[in-house]
């Protein structure tokens, strides 16, 4: 075991644990933003530089601090290390800095991007981007590719996190065939020859991208999120856990994602099949609606309702009696 002290709390955790994920053992504010560590993903990490930190003291055996800011998501934890992150005003700098880099070439989609509202990069802009930029060149702009009828590609808005690659590589059995494509600044995610994909965890790869480079071509252009309902759902699939989140919009499925935790990390992959074909609440044994954070957009004027029972809540008014009884994923308990 190592103790080490994020932000002045100390905290003891398994030897080889990261810095980033003993803060967020610690939880809160404090935890460093993640755009391309992705914990189910082996060899994800240190791509886009976001969770950097000052470590002040290296170890109990060696105090020293590190000369520079370090990738809180690779770096191992050290007993008796110090680390710095929200107390210390180089950082905060430094990730301002990253904020402008990564939207550099990202166009400016949010008013017609299916991933607004739920977005990591929008999230992180929000938390520490700045009002302007002293980015005065041409954006690079990317041929349009197709990669399948279930799967819209922008390359134009992708910050190669590399998340996408690893999941074709360690949940499509072997059976990748996009990846990235060119050097530098060419760089760019892409099928060889053009291929489509469809494996049968392909949809997975909308799950982790953090912002709206992969997307839902059934969900495309269809509602606002923070205009529909998420609710918990399962079904017996054989093909893959079958826990979901269904999101409504009156009486329709608009959309299926995986669950996914605090830190926007799918909990358990799903099959192409639950995620596009079951798309009727007949197909779904529903189970409540889904936790949403209440700094999220999604939120809006949404209420985490349970199954109610009149016994108990006696004074429910007649109109929201009306609408759980016509609204399947929100009925009224017996």
């Amino acid at each position: 075991m190592a103790k080490i002290t994020f932000d002045g709390i100390e905290i003891e955790v398994p030897d080889g644990t990261t810095i980033l994920n003993a803060a967020r053992q610690i939880g809160g504010a404090i935890v460093p933003p993640a755009m391309c560590y992705y914990t189910p993903l082996k060899g994800s990490g240190g791509k886009c530089r976001a969770c950097l930190v000052k470590v002040a003291a290296g170890s109990a055996k060696d105090p020293r601090p590190m000369p520079k800011l370090v990738a809180s998501c690779i770096t191992p934890v050290q007993d008796g290390m110090v680390v710095e992150n929200t107390t210390n005003d180089s950082v905060l700098d430094v990730r301002k800095g990253i904020v402008e880099m990564l939207l550099i070439n990202h166009p400016l989609d949010c008013p017609v991007c299916d991933q607004a509202g739920e977005c990591d990069l929008q999230n992180f802009a929000f938390e520490h981007g700045v009002s302007t930029t002293r980015y005065q060149e041409e954006r690079r702009t990317f041929e349009k590719i197709d990669i399948g009828p279930l799967i819209q590609l922008h390359m134009t808005r992708c910050i190669l996190c590399y998340r996408c690659v690893y999941v074709a590589d360690q949940i499509s059995e072997g059976d990748r065939i996009h990846g990235v494509l060119g050097r530098g600044d060419a760089a760019e995610i892409g099928t060889y020859i053009e291929n489509i994909i469809d494996n049968d965890f392909s949809g997975n790869v909308i799950d982790v991208c953090p912002v709206g480079a992969l997307t839902d071509k059934t969900f495309r252009f269809k509602q606002r999120v923070w205009f529909t309902k998420p609710v918990n759902a399962h079904r017996d699939c054989p093909k893959c856990s079958g826990n979901v989140v269904l999101w409504y919009k009156g009486n329709d499925v608009l959309r299926t994602t995986a669950r996914k935790d605090q830190y926007g990390e799918v909990k358990e992959w799903i099959c192409n099949e639950c995620r596009f074909e079951k798309k009727e609440t007949s197909d779904w044994t529903i189970e409540g609606p889904a936790h949403i954070d209440r700094s999220s957009v999604i939120s809006a004027n949404h209420y985490e309702l349970p199954v109610l029972n009149q016994s108990v809540i006696a004074d429910l008014p007649a109109s929201t009696q009306r609408e759980l009884e016509q609204n399947p994923p929100l009925k009224l308990g017996s």
